[in-house]
């Protein structure tokens, strides 16, 4: 989002369980995609719930098991939506098995960016954009 977004959106990544790193194949999957990883840390959500953090417009679940979690309360009320996808970082096997994985979860959530980015989010009215997040993330 910061790269295909720019310079309309900022976008910020966290968990609600954050592991303390950043695992070394999403790491890899931005740097093969020319995407800068300075500054890539494991953080929780909450951060951004508190006094003083970033305002958002939108928020994304991406974990599948975010979907039955419960969020924090967002300061400004943004958009919320949940474009789940299976966690890369559970997938057991091979090392070539795994990297497939985050492999994966990288397209499916670069497609439902590059979906998002493509909205007239100008003439939509909140309705109409919740109503389109929403399906994007049943893509």
């Amino acid at each position: 989002m910061n790269k295909k977004g720019f310079p309309n959106f900022t976008a910020y990544s966290a968990g609600s369980h954050p592991t303390g790193h950043v695992h070394p194949l999403a790491l890899r999957q931005l740097e093969i995609a020319s995407l800068p990883t300075d500054g890539a840390r494991s953080k929780s959500w909450e951060q951004f719930a508190r006094p003083g953090a970033p305002h958002l417009h939108f928020v994304f679940t991406v974990c599948d098991n975010a979907a039955r979690e419960v969020c924090p309360v967002w300061p400004g009320q943004p958009m919320t939506a949940h474009w789940g996808v299976p966690d890369p970082a559970a997938v057991e096997g091979t090392p070539k098995h795994v990297e497939k994985a985050f492999q994966q979860a990288f397209m499916v959530l670069e497609r439902r960016i590059s979906l998002m980015l493509c909205l007239p989010l100008s003439s939509l009215d909140e309705l109409a954009i919740q109503k389109e997040i929403d399906r994007i993330g049943r893509q």
